[in-house]
């Protein structure tokens, strides 16, 4: 599949380097660094909302009567 991206100069430039100097194709380089931050990626957290409730477990609420 064909995609356009915006790449920094110097990155690109040294992906090709790379490329080069390995003898790979830069769409190898890339797809590679892909896949090896992608494996590497750790799941996000579920944000969980700290409990700032107010009075004491177990105690009616004054303010229900």
């Amino acid at each position: 599949m064909k995609t356009t991206i915006d790449i920094q100069d110097e990155l690109l430039a040294r992906a090709k380097r790379h490329a080069q100097r390995t003898g790979r194709p830069l769409r190898a380089v890339v797809e590679d660094g892909l896949r090896r931050v992608l494996s590497t990626a750790a799941p996000r957290q579920r944000y969980c909302l700290p409990d700032y409730s107010v009075g004491e477990a177990g105690v009616s609420d004054p303010l229900e009567a």
